[in-house]
């Protein structure tokens, strides 16, 4: 539960922010990716501190050598984290997440099946609703630099392409 609460507290400070008149956060998907960033630096320090463990025993045993995986996958969210914050990284770093949490969905429904988590975010359909959210709001900061891109190419613009790339 804390990511989403990340997610969902980060993004809307950072959008009171731009409200408040702090013109780069005026942006819903700069809000965005700022929620996803904390979000994700969150995650990912946990595969090192605090939850390491609890991470490793949710590898299913198929697969080799799960404290690698969680360390590779605990980099891969910190990296992910620090790319969405530079816009011309950022939706690649969010297209590169969101097929990482889909990657990932498997060892949470194997921990769960398992009776390796509990509490009210370890029910299967509250943690598929809640990686829903988390993988609609990495795809919602790529879909909207397709667009923005698109628009400015379309208006022929080099300035507006180069600003909505930055975006």
């Amino acid at each position: 539960m804390e990511p989403l609460i990340t997610l969902i507290g980060t993004t809307t400070a950072l959008l009171a922010l731009g409200v408040l008149g702090v013109r780069p956060l005026r942006s819903w998907s700069r809000a965005l990716r700022g929620g996803l960033a904390a979000m994700f630096t969150l995650t990912g320090v946990a595969h090192f501190v605090g939850l390491r463990e609890e991470l490793v025993a949710m590898v299913p045993p198929l697969l080799p050598a799960p404290e690698l995986l969680v360390t590779v996958t605990g980099v891969l969210e910190l990296a992910g984290a620090a790319g969405l914050l530079w816009a011309r990284t950022s939706p690649w770093a969010a297209a590169g997440l969101g097929a990482l949490m889909v990657a990932m969905f498997p060892a949470n429904v194997y921990s769960i099946m398992t009776g390796a988590s509990a509490g009210f975010s370890e029910s299967l359909p509250v943690r598929a609703a809640m990686q829903a959210v988390f993988i609609a709001a990495a795809l919602a900061v790529v879909v909207h630099h397709l667009r923005a891109r698109r628009a400015a190419v379309a208006a022929g613009d080099r300035a507006e392409t180069r600003e909505a790339v930055l975006s």
